[in-house]
């Protein structure tokens, strides 16, 4: 490690003035704010609005104030104690841009990430204290807030980022140049790279279970699984991902397969793998979706000669199961479905997060315009999703990879989340309209199947509802609302983790946590308040509750082990649609 060095002197005056600067207008503008609100002595045009010109404002102002002498008091003279405390709060502490030791021993460097910290905290508290505005308006504002103070942070800029400048020294400028290699690739494929592009492919390390397809229509593949037990349960499962993203989440490196592991369990496991959107699937609907479910789920039970499946819907598929039962229900076939797990799946979605802020008129027209051929590129979706953990998804690879020049590191599930799909834009646009931003479908009769109204009321079929306690993407919240809706009986699963790794969290890696409570609550507190904390994963819970509903068992041999019944193998898993662009 050679020694550290700081930048010119020009450098250090041009921050020092940018910083400085930025303090400076934080303070005009709540002094501006303040003499707005004195009555009709205020600024010229400035309205008074509660919570951002009256009195809490000139308590907020002085608060900045005092911290902002504090900091030029401890960089100018840092032996000498102000009286104040420490500015760094255990939030702070413990945040990963600034853990080298250089921001914190070097005057300079912590002085600007103090001053980065004052500023965004005293921002955002700004933000919350805006009133007056329409619940939506705040949390956009709150939205576009956090995602302007992860952009501007001083890690994210090679003259203010201590590991930047040392590198860049060590090297002799190799990093900014390997960076600048980095993101010239990613422009080309117009998608910001998270894992070693090289370490991962599909069919010789990911989405190897062994397994058949046995069915292909336009619109999705289905795959049936190798026994590996000789008995197996008799009711099948059909497992139903989002199209949203390929199928292989649940199918990743053998050690975090829940398809490998359900197998493993005796279980008869079918998967769709849905196709990924082009031309010909302009006019592709919602309905056509849950079409395409209902003839799984009828393709398995002749195929196997049983009257019901067990189901498993993940994300926007299992909003979709939700409408299939609800379909199913009012056609009086129910019984085709002997249960239904939902992932990390929202019905209701009046506390859908951070995504509805994406829903408005100009997304809406924004999406249009990127769809001229009737489908959404997936790379729009997945800036989408990184933008909901930008500083995790974005600046922290804009650090790394752009600019310390590292190399990517191999992990298979950011693999899988750059391995975008397209979707149909008429279903994309009637989804974000008619659920995020109306929802519709916990309105009893407000959407229709084929002419047939829905009503998830009148759903019966036993349902397992898992949601993560950390998800950004269905936040609990959301997620707990399926509960109070469905009328038969309901085991809801609190995760330990978010999205993703709240789902695949295989026992073997012996990760996180989950909570159950198997009393009557009426809200998501009180199921808090009493629950159960068990370490490790939830799969083994959902496998008891699964055999609780049928342990009936049968020889895995015939229609069970792929292309020897009825449906004929046409190739072997992972088919064809998940390589598909």
């Amino acid at each position: 490690m050679t020694e550290f060095q700081s930048p010119s002197l020009a450098d250090l005056q041009r921050w020092t003035w940018v910083l400085g600067r930025a303090q400076q207008m934080m303070l005009e503008h709540g002094m501006a704010a303040m003499r707005g609100g004195e009555g009709a002595a205020g600024l010229p045009g400035m309205p008074v609005i509660p919570g951002l010109n009256d009195a809490a404002t000139l308590e907020r102002a002085n608060d900045f104030w005092r911290d902002s002498l504090t900091l030029w008091q401890r960089f100018l003279n840092p032996g000498a104690d102000s009286g104040a405390p420490a500015p760094e709060s255990a939030a702070h502490a413990r945040d990963r841009r600034f853990k080298a030791e250089a921001w914190r021993d070097n005057p300079l460097f912590a002085w600007i990430r103090d001053s980065y910290f004052l500023i965004a905290d005293h921002l955002l508290k700004n933000v919350e204290a805006l009133d007056g505005l329409e619940p939506g308006q705040k949390e956009q504002i709150r939205f576009a807030a956090k995602g302007f103070v992860d952009a501007m942070s001083p890690s994210n800029f090679a003259l203010t980022n201590p590991e930047v400048i040392e590198k860049t020294i060590e090297t002799g400028g190799e990093n900014l140049l390997k960076g600048l290699q980095h993101m010239l690739s990613d422009m080309a494929r117009g998608q910001l790279t998270h894992t070693d592009a090289d370490a991962f492919e599909v069919g010789r390390n990911l989405a190897v279970t062994p397994g058949k397809v046995v069915k292909r229509t336009p619109l999705y593949e289905l795959i049936q699984y190798t026994p590996t037990t000789k008995k197996v349960l008799g009711v099948p499962l059909v497992i139903f991902p989002p199209w949203i993203n390929r199928y292989y989440i649940l199918d990743l490196t053998p050690e975090k397969s829940f398809i490998r592991w359900c197998v493993d369990q005796g279980i008869s496991v079918f998967v769709v793998s849905w196709k990924s959107a082009d031309a010909t699937m302009a006019d592709i609907a919602w309905d056509d979706y849950v079409n395409a479910q209902i003839d799984a789920i009828d393709t398995v039970r002749t195929a196997l000669e049983v009257p019901a499946v067990h189901t498993i819907g993940y994300c926007v598929a299992g909003t979709t199961l939700a409408a299939t039962l609800a379909l199913l229900a009012a056609r009086g076939d129910a019984d085709k479905v002997a249960s239904a797990t939902f992932f990390t799946a929202q019905v209701d979605f009046t506390r859908a997060g951070d995504l509805l802020n994406f829903i408005d008129d100009e997304q809406l027209t924004l999406i249009r315009t990127l769809s001229p051929q009737g489908f959404l590129d997936g790379r729009y979706m997945a800036v989408t999703f990184n933008l909901l953990r930008g500083r995790d998804l974005i600046w922290n690879y804009v650090t790394n990879n752009y600019l310390l020049g590292n190399d990517y590191a191999p992990f298979d599930l950011l693999h899988w989340n750059g391995d975008t799909t397209n979707l149909p834009a008429r279903w994309h646009l009637s989804y974000l309209t008619d659920l995020y931003r109306d929802n519709l479908l916990v309105r009893p009769g407000a959407l229709s199947i084929d002419g047939t109204p829905l009503d998830l009321g009148k759903i019966r079929t036993p349902a397992y509802v898992q949601a993560g306690r950390e998800d950004h993407i269905a936040p609990v919240e959301s997620v707990w609302k399926l509960t109070q809706i469905l009328a038969g009986p309901v085991k809801f699963l609190l995760a330990g983790s978010g999205h993703i790794a709240g789902v695949v969290n295989p026992p073997a890696q012996h990760k996180y946590q989950y909570w159950t409570n198997p009393a009557p609550v009426k809200s998501l507190d009180d199921f808090v308040a009493g629950a159960t904390e068990t370490k490790g994963s939830w799969w083994p819970d959902w496998n008891g509750w699964l055999r609780s509903i049928d342990a009936e068992e049968v020889a895995a041999q015939g229609a069970r082990i792929p292309g020897k019944g009825r449906l004929k193998a046409i190739e072997d898993a992972p088919g064809t649609y998940v390589r598909s662009k």
